[in-house]
């Protein structure tokens, strides 16, 4: 995450509004022109981190923002979740890490499908299939391309394209950090879901990290997911589930 955020940061003038701020072990996250608690949430949040949590909270609010904190069993305590509920906060979701070991084995898929890495050029196509596949309106697209294509060559990201019958379905991505492989998003088109393409991105990139020498691969999911299935099928285990607390609604008190 640090590694996205900066490399939208770093663009020139700064656009997209990207941020992010250390606070004892905890890490806020903020782009303004992406709303979504994907790229606005906190990270590392302990129990030794909770006498900062006004300072975390009004990092959101001066911001206009609404704020998240993403917390891992390993640094969870019922004080924690305590003081963060004192503060107007509740847990909405679980998310799955999943964890499995690279594939030296090369992937076989079905006559009607391949995949290969996306060229430089092709980031306008790429942002469409992004949103497209995960839900997002095609209206984001052009940050989305913008904010990707910063990424390309930069050390350890991987983009994909995904055809069936010739037509480009879906992409997906991967980053490598001191021999781990992340695989950092998916998505397909729904018109062409059910059709394994996501299951051949996940072998794909098992085959990839193999190459590169990595000695793991990581995940993350929606709990009991389809693509946590597929991960599972894929040979992948679950390392944690992780917990999302998000501000109980309130009402806006900055102007946009």
């Amino acid at each position: 995450m640090v590694s996205r955020v900066s490399a939208i940061r770093e663009r020139e003038g700064n656009p997209e509004g990207a941020e992010f701020k250390k606070f004892g072990h905890s890490t806020a996250f903020y782009i303004k022109t992406m709303p979504w608690g994907t790229f606005n949430t906190v990270k590392g949040i302990t129990l030794d981190d909770s006498d900062l949590l006004d300072e975390i909270i009004d990092f959101y609010h001066k911001r206009d923002r609404q704020c998240q904190f993403e917390i891992i069993p390993s640094k969870s305590s019922p004080e924690l979740f305590q003081r963060l509920a004192s503060k107007g906060f509740y847990q909405n979701a679980f998310h799955t890490s999943m964890y499995g070991l690279p594939n030296f084995v090369s992937p076989t898929y079905p006559a009607n499908l391949r995949i290969r890495e996306i060229e430089e050029n092709e980031f306008e196509l790429y942002g469409k299939l992004h949103c497209l596949g995960s839900g997002l309106a095609e209206s984001g697209a052009k940050y989305v391309a913008a904010n990707n294509q910063i990424l390309f060559g930069r050390s350890g990201w991987r983009f994909f394209i995904g055809f069936i019958n010739e037509t480009a379905a879906g992409v997906a991505v991967m980053h490598i950090n001191n021999g781990i492989a992340s695989m950092t998003f998916a998505a397909t088109l729904p018109a062409y879901r059910g059709q394994g393409l996501q299951s051949a991105f996940i072998h794909k990139r098992m085959h990839e990290a193999a190459l590169e020498n990595c000695e793991l691969v990581v995940s993350q999911c929606a709990y009991a997911s389809t693509s946590q299935n597929n991960m599972e099928r894929a040979g992948m285990r679950i390392g944690y589930t992780r917990a999302t607390w998000i501000e109980t609604r309130r009402s806006s008190t900055h102007g946009h």
